[in-house]
C-alpha cells in the first residue's frame, strides 16, 4: 500500500468512527433515545393532568351557566364570595388538595 492509499484508508477509518460516535452520542443517537424516552413519559403524565384539569373546568363552565346556574353552586359561590350565610350555618373550608385527595 502506498501513502495515498494509506491516508485514505485512515481518512475513511476516522469518518466511520465519527459516524458510529454520533449513532450513539449525537442528538439522535441511542444515548439519546432513553432521555427522549423519559421526556415522553414525563410530558404524557403532564398531559394527563392538564386533562383532568380542563374537564373539571369545563364542568364549572357548565354548571355556572347564565341560561341555568346550577343551585348548588351558585348558592356556594355567594355565600363563599359575599360573605353570605345563616345564622345557624357553619362553613368549613378546604383547600383544592383536600378536596381531590378526598375523591
Amino acid at each position: 500500500m502506498n501513502v495515498g492509499e494509506r491516508v485514505a484508508s485512515a481518512f475513511a477509518l476516522v469518518v466511520l468512527l465519527l459516524i458510529g460516535a454520533l449513532a450513539l452520542f449525537g442528538p439522535a443517537g441511542v444515548v439519546a433515545w432513553g432521555e427522549d424516552a423519559a421526556l415522553l413519559e414525563a410530558h404524557g403524565k403532564r398531559i394527563a393532568e392538564l386533562r383532568e384539569t380542563k374537564a373539571a373546568l369545563e364542568n364549572r363552565v357548565r354548571l355556572l351557566d347564565p341560561d341555568n346556574v346550577d343551585p348548588d353552586l351558585g348558592s356556594e359561590l355567594v355565600r363563599h364570595n359575599l360573605g353570605v350565610m345563616r345564622p345557624d350555618e357553619y362553613v368549613i373550608e378546604l383547600d383544592m388538595a383536600e378536596k381531590t385527595a378526598g375523591n
